[in-house]
């Protein structure tokens, strides 16, 4: 792991965001809450807050941090017909929490996926990218 022990404690923050491209009919089936798995939009949700917290397992040598919060929030559009994802996640410390805002949205897609690959084998996640960071010594970055 990288030595963060002569960095200041600061305020960090950062979004991620992705998505979830599928059929119209795969969308509508979200949207009604028809999938024999159950409700998607909030296990996927539930499922990124986890996944944040454990960043530290999942991705070797990142440092265990103490979140303060994790918001996953997930919105269904119909062009494309797709789930979008974002996650933002903050804390109190000497590291970036962007690699637990990835792993977020990472999870949270990959849950979508599971839960409805049974009707629809032709999904594909998307676009997962880190939109913004801050706090540290490189302080705001806004992505594109």
């Amino acid at each position: 792991m990288v030595d963060v022990g002569d960095k200041d404690v600061s305020e960090r923050r950062a979004v991620a965001e992705g998505r979830v491209l599928m059929q119209p009919d795969t969308l509508q089936l979200i949207r009604d809450s028809a999938l024999k798995k159950g409700d998607v939009l909030t296990t996927a949700e539930i499922a990124g807050v986890m996944a944040a917290k454990r960043t530290h397992d999942l991705i070797p040598l990142c440092h265990p941090l103490m979140l303060s919060q994790v918001k996953v929030e997930l919105s269904l559009l119909d062009q494309p017909p797709s789930v979008q994802i974002r996650a933002e996640v903050r804390c109190s410390g000497k590291t970036g929490v962007e690699m637990e805002a990835l792993t977020a949205v990472s999870v949270a897609a990959l849950t979508v996926y599971d839960m409805a690959k049974a009707v629809d084998r032709g999904m594909q996640i998307d676009a997962v990218r880190l939109r913004e960071k801050d706090g540290g010594r490189s302080g705001y970055i806004r992505l594109p």
